[in-house]
């Protein structure tokens, strides 16, 4: 990790992924996979994923990139996000309420930046998406077996609900927190550049 980066809070600049922006997204999502294979976690498949699972958010608008300033090129881009209205279906019921959410996936930032508090500030702004949206719940599910990630979100506010184990999922730990509740002080500057959003498309 760049010591200098330690000095002060980073500011970190949040925008909507375009098309130029999906080898930078896949990159992120590797290394991610790849750390937490590394650790003996299979939530993700080793790698990463193909394009044929990021091109979809992206088109929908549901992808961000964030940028750190001072890099160049794709070393700017630390960190990767999707935000929306889906509720995967083996994991959340209707008794769940699936409309009152957006659910956070594909969360991944930069061994480069880690420990930084850029994922704070990233689920700290998702949060603020469900507030304006007029929903109560921020949600995600995350491996079973990853007690240190599960921690993680318990000591920001989420709530465990339940733990759904599939066999063939190795994700099944749910999770939710209040709209608009924040990890308290943040670490990171997070400077919003996203263009206003459409309402995210209601669960049928």
């Amino acid at each position: 990790m760049n010591a200098d980066l330690l000095l002060s809070p980073q500011t970190l600049t949040l925008r909507r992924a375009g098309g130029g922006d999906l080898q930078a997204a896949l990159g992120l999502l590797a290394e991610a996979a790849e750390w937490l294979h590394h650790r003996g976690v299979r939530q993700w498949p080793r790698g990463g994923f193909g394009p044929e699972r990021i091109e979809p958010l992206i088109e929908q608008g549901v992808l961000y990139i964030a940028d750190i300033a001072g890099r160049p090129g794709r070393r700017a881009q630390v960190a990767v996000v999707a935000v929306d209205g889906f509720a995967d279906p083996e994991f959340w019921t209707p008794a769940d309420a699936p409309a009152d959410a957006l659910y956070v996936h594909k969360l991944a930032v930069s061994r480069d930046v880690a420990g930084m508090g850029v994922g704070e500030a990233l689920l700290d702004w998702a949060g603020g998406v469900v507030l304006d949206e007029g929903r109560r719940w921020l949600r995600l599910d995350c491996a079973k077996g990853n007690r240190g990630l599960q921690a993680y979100y318990r000591a920001r506010s989420f709530t465990h609900l339940r733990t759904v184990d599939l066999p063939h999922r190795a994700s099944g730990a749910l999770f939710q927190r209040r709209a608009g509740l924040t990890t308290g002080a943040p670490r990171v500057r997070l400077l919003d550049r996203t263009a206003p959003r459409r309402p995210s498309p209601v669960p049928a």
